[in-house]
């Protein structure tokens, strides 16, 4: 029996196996406690994952120990059938999570062996051709090449390196050969900004692989290799999804980073937020300066191509056909930019955030102008694989031919952007399936940015996960409704054999916790209005002596409402932005077990995933319900197509989306089966409008104060 070809459904030796590996667990694991809700995980996704491209997406509540049920079901699984397990996260702090803690806890008590590695992107990793070009004594940053930026340099680097940078940038160079750093620009000897990052770091475009007279010693290589041969693979669902798009094999599968899909079960933890990054794969934009910048530039690094090759021929294009074709692509972008600007003039993009083509569909000659764009950018990119093997095979010396090479990917790193951009512009969806959004900004200095998405994250799982993994588990706190998976199982596409489970919660909530909805005079839509009761509330309400949690739905609302705290109130309340993240919690966490009391203000990233057990949170205030921004044009334009055909854009997707953010947020109060508390709910849509009920009825089992 092949890995491609395992047997179908769980054998009696498989099930033993689980059954064993949970009793030595059970009996090993420091802390564990059973939990029947965790036992019929372990049961569900055993048995979606041995049903070959089974599928389950599961609600498992913050307790269940979703980790090790997933765990204790698809590593035995994997093991006994020769498949890799990747475990795919939302957030970096659940994957430090599961490679430092759970992973190696729950090796060592079941006693299973299983290599372990970490999958992060190529610009995670330093690039050490990079690093000695930077740093190299003998010699200037190469000047002249394909400039993509604000200064004359080659496209390997933006800028080149200031004083303090070449010193640090030395110092890592020095590390990495002598062994002493891997090249992971996350556990780098120092900090290192963000900037000088980008100086140190290529893309995918930028990379000349095998020709690379550094590649033995290139850290992203090394961990590829690494991941490779491990069974167990923690990466993120941006690298995930993005790899599953890369043609591998003939039958354009994915597997060129992490392992092929059809030898892999995938675990999607946090899946809840499955969607958005979906839908983010689908997406595309041009900021049209840039644009023709970026063209113009080309033409004279392009003719260089067919000098350093010593041809007047390259492909089916001589120099001057390549000339009029870079031509041809700056006065498409004039003719679009006229005909935007004649549309959405500057002027009234200041009474506007954007202009979106209403149910995606442009007006015609804005998408023939695309078509051409499109026409021509793809041209120019057929040509540039016969451009780099010319240059890969002229009498170039050596190390100019890696930087011609390099260069000339970036270029086509560069161009496919646009071409994605161009080509969903120019494209018509048929009336039966959602359209693209499509929509247009203005930049900081008023030039047009033009944007296109994927309104459904669904087309892209039907066609990049479902037909190609081996098996697939979405697991989350926050799948359904009450149960209900329709509406989640509509957003992701879920093929119709999958399988579901709604798990109870493990904790007392009924006698833990209390939800408190006080009678508000004001609506949120009142902003000043609302803003002053919220204040009021929280100043005479609120148990400044102990820890709290409370989020806000905007910025502008948070800093309103500490403006018009008491000066007393505003000394105990820790917000969002003024540190970091891990700043805050730790200043929050030392300030309630010194007695002092500490309030955290916080924004949506501190509803989701924010781990305040005991005393660090026994209340959580939601200021207002979590709906979605009305402007965002890829949640407009979908709504906008269901309205069209009939149904309820608000009932179907908006008030589920805001039920399960508002599930999550509830989520930070009750961490264990010791802490106690309530949440309070100050919005008066949750008693007023009809659709207030549905939320409250699909929230955990609390104990309940309404009105």
């Amino acid at each position: 029996m092949t890995a491609a070809e395992p047997p179908a459904g769980l054998d009696a030796a498989l099930k033993e196996e689980i059954r064993a590996r949970y009793l030595a667990v059970r009996t090993r694991l420091p802390g564990f406690v059973q939990r029947q809700s965790q036992r019929e995980m372990i049961a569900a996704v055993a048995r979606a994952l041995a049903e070959p491209s089974g599928v389950l997406a599961v609600e498992a509540p913050t307790g269940t120990g979703k980790s090790m049920a997933y765990l204790l079901a698809a590593l035995p699984l994997a093991l006994s059938r020769n498949r890799k397990l990747v475990i795919a996260t939302a957030t970096v702090a659940l994957q430090e999570q599961l490679v430092e803690r759970d992973i190696p806890a729950f090796l060592a008590a079941s006693g299973l062996q299983a290599d372990i590695v970490l999958a992060k992107g190529r610009q995670r990793y330093a690039c050490t051709r990079n690093l000695h070009e930077l740093t190299r004594k003998d010699a200037d940053i190469p000047q002249g090449g394909f400039d993509f930026g604000t200064e004359p340099v080659t496209a390997a680097w933006p800028r080149p390196p200031r004083a303090g940078e070449a010193e640090q940038l030395a110092e890592l160079l020095r590390l990495l050969q002598g062994g002493q750093w891997d090249g992971d620009l996350d556990r780098a000897p120092a900090a290192i900004e963000d900037d000088t990052r980008r100086l140190i770091t290529t893309s995918a475009g930028g990379c000349s692989n095998r020709r690379c007279a550094f590649i033995v010693s290139c850290p992203f290589v090394i961990a590829r290799n690494r991941l490779q041969r491990a069974q167990l693979v923690v990466a993120n669902h941006d690298l995930v999804l993005a790899d599953l798009e890369l043609g591998r094999d003939e039958d354009g599968s994915g597997g060129v980073l992490l392992p092929a899909p059809r030898d892999t079960l995938y675990v999607f933890d946090e899946a809840h937020h499955l969607p958005s990054k979906a839908i983010d794969r689908g997406s595309a934009e041009v900021a049209l300066v840039d644009a023709r910048r970026r063209i113009q530039r080309l033409g004279a690094p392009l003719r260089a191509v067919f000098l350093a090759a010593g041809r007047e021929r390259i492909g089916r294009l001589d120099a001057a056909q390549i000339d009029t074709l870079l031509d041809e692509l700056a006065e498409g972008l004039d003719r679009l930019a006229t005909e935007l600007d004649r549309a959405w003039p500057l002027d009234a993009a200041s009474e506007q955030a954007q202009w979106r083509a209403s149910l995606g569909q442009l007006p015609e000659q804005w998408r023939q102008l695309a078509q051409a764009l499109s026409a021509r950018t793809q041209e120019l990119l057929r040509w540039l694989p016969s451009a780099l093997k010319a240059v890969v095979e002229s009498e170039l010396p050596p190390d100019r031919r890696e930087t011609v090479a390099r260069e000339l990917g970036l270029a086509r790193e560069r161009l496919e952007g646009q071409a994605t951009l161009w080509w969903l512009w120019s494209q018509e969806e048929p009336p039966d399936v959602p359209p693209r959004a499509r929509w247009l900004q203005r930049a900081d200095d008023g030039s047009l940015v033009c944007h296109a998405s994927e309104v459904s994250a669904a087309p892209t799982l039907r066609r990049v996960l479902w037909p190609q993994a081996a098996g697939v588990v979405l697991a989350s706190a926050t799948l359904s409704l009450g149960g209900d998976f329709r509406s989640y199982a509509a957003q992701v596409g879920l093929p119709d054999h999958a399988d579901t489970l709604a798990l109870p919660s493990p904790f007392d909530l009924r006698h833990q916790a209390r939800l408190q909805v006080p009678r508000m005079k004001a609506s949120p839509d009142q902003r000043d209005a609302h803003v002053a009761e919220l204040v009021q509330w929280l100043d005479e309400h609120l148990d400044w002596g102990q820890g709290n949690l409370v989020l806000f739905t905007s910025k502008a609302k948070l800093e309103q409402s500490l403006a018009l705290l008491p000066p007393q109130r505003r000394m105990r309340v820790l917000a969002q932005g003024a540190r970091s993240k891990s700043a805050l919690i730790a200043a929050h966490t030392a300030a309630v077990q010194a007695g002092l009391g500490s309030t955290l203000f916080g924004l949506a990233s501190f509803g989701e995933g924010l781990d305040l057990p005991g005393r660090l949170c026994e209340t959580v205030v939601i200021t207002q319900l979590p709906f979605a921004v009305p402007t965002d044009p890829v949640g407009a334009t979908y709504a906008e197509w269901l309205e069209a055909r009939g149904r309820n854009a608000f009932v179907e997707v908006t008030i589920p989306q805001a039920t399960r953010t508002l599930i999550q947020y509830c989520g930070r109060l009750i961490r264990g089966e010791s802490d106690t508390g309530r949440i309070v709910i100050l919005d008066n849509r949750v008693l007023s409008r009809r659709y207030g009920s549905r939320m409250l009825a699909a929230l955990p089992d609390f104990a309940r104060e309404l009105g």
